[in-house]
């Protein structure tokens, strides 16, 4: 059976980390700060470096290589759902939940054009762009960065090199100053020489959510990437003034699925259906129930299902891209449409707790 434990988007989830912060910096923010108890595990300061490790959940700091990440967490959050990386940094772009910034799911309906796009390389399925797409209007304004502007705080990203031109990245910071690192060292020093006071800087770790997915969590290529994660922690928390305020988070956890846990849906029940989302939740447009009695899923149609991307008001176009139900897998497996990829181990999406609670570090 699936876990159903929703995020606690009043004060002890993602997106709350960033109202918090945003408050602190400006006086006002989109969303709930943190709940009293989780806000005081978050250093004041006059600045702030925000730092989102991709992939690293809660429950993987278990592992050797994040000892100086466990050490360092002040408390287990929520991501939001669906618990995936696009719907989480949109979050983080705008200070607001998925229901109201609109990017719901990895793989997007879209009613115009009237496809799913996979929202990381903002193309078809299949591969094709989709050149209509205004990637850099795509999020509703004004977003944190633009909000945080007006209030004379300069925002800055430090993202790996090859993230500088993509669609995603235009969709996600606009108006935020963008810089590039080709190291790891580079991300580091970059963060460090940016850090000032009235500035946000948020920095991006990817490297354990990509091992996690390619080489799953008992692999000495994940343990080298949660090491790296280690480091440069270790390395921000170090040299990073005094004056300026250290918070950790992630997007989501992982959960490995070997291929024995792979449930693919038959061709057959395509038909008159579009699936995307992830394979963790599957998002239905077209009749689902029938499909639940036969995979090891549960059908929560829509009308059950809308807070689970958070209060209203909802995007302009949430009902035009909701799906009609979700598929929610259960805990032990994972669904597979005609164009989800098969080859990756480790999975996320849902609701359970591996892959929906996240640590919140900090500098103690």
């Amino acid at each position: 059976m699936p876990t159903l434990t929703l995020p606690d988007y009043s004060g002890g989830a993602l997106v709350n980390v960033i109202a918090e912060v945003e408050h602190r910096l400006t006086g006002r923010s989109a969303s709930a700060p943190l709940h009293e108890h989780l806000a005081a595990d978050v250093n004041t300061g006059a600045g702030y470096v925000l730092v989102l490790f991709d992939g690293l959940g809660h429950h993987q700091l278990m592992h050797p290589s994040a000892a100086p990440l466990a050490d360092s967490e002040a408390a287990a959050i929520d991501s939001g759902f669906p618990a995936t990386t696009t719907v989480s940094l949109a979050t983080v772009a705008t200070g607001a939940v998925p229901r109201q910034h609109g990017l719901i799911g990895y793989q997007l309906w879209l009613p115009d054009p009237g496809v799913v796009i996979n929202t990381i390389r903002w193309t078809t399925l299949w591969g094709d762009p989709i050149p209509a797409i205004d990637a850099a209007g795509f999020l509703p304004g004004p977003n944190l960065w633009e909000r945080l502007e007006a209030a004379g705080v300069e925002a800055v990203t430090v993202q790996p090199a090859n993230f500088a031109a993509s669609s995603l990245s235009r969709a996600l910071y606009r108006g935020c100053r963008f810089e590039v690192a080709w190291t790891t060292a580079d991300l580091v020093d970059a963060t460090i020489a940016l850090a000032a006071p009235g500035r946000l800087v948020f920095a991006y770790v990817p490297h354990v959510d990509f091992a996690a997915h390619v080489h799953g969590q008992e692999s000495d290529e994940y343990a080298e990437a949660v090491g790296i994660a280690a480091t440069v922690w270790q390395r921000l928390s170090i040299r990073l003034p005094a004056d300026i305020s250290l918070v950790g988070v992630a997007d989501h956890g992982h959960i490995d699925f070997p291929p024995k846990s792979q449930v693919r849906i038959a061709k057959a029940d395509h038909e008159g259906r579009e699936f995307f989302g992830d394979g963790r939740a599957m998002l239905v447009k077209g009749e689902g129930a029938s499909l639940a009695e036969t995979l090891p899923a549960t059908w929560i149609p829509i009308s059950a299902a809308e807070s689970w991307w958070g209060p209203g008001p909802a995007h302009p176009a949430f009902d035009a891209r909701k799906p009609d139900g979700i598929l929610l897998a259960d805990d032990d497996v994972l669904l597979l449409h005609r164009f989800s990829d098969d080859r990756m181990v480790g999975n996320h999406g849902a609701l359970a707790d591996a892959e929906r609670v996240i640590p919140l570090l900090g500098r103690g």
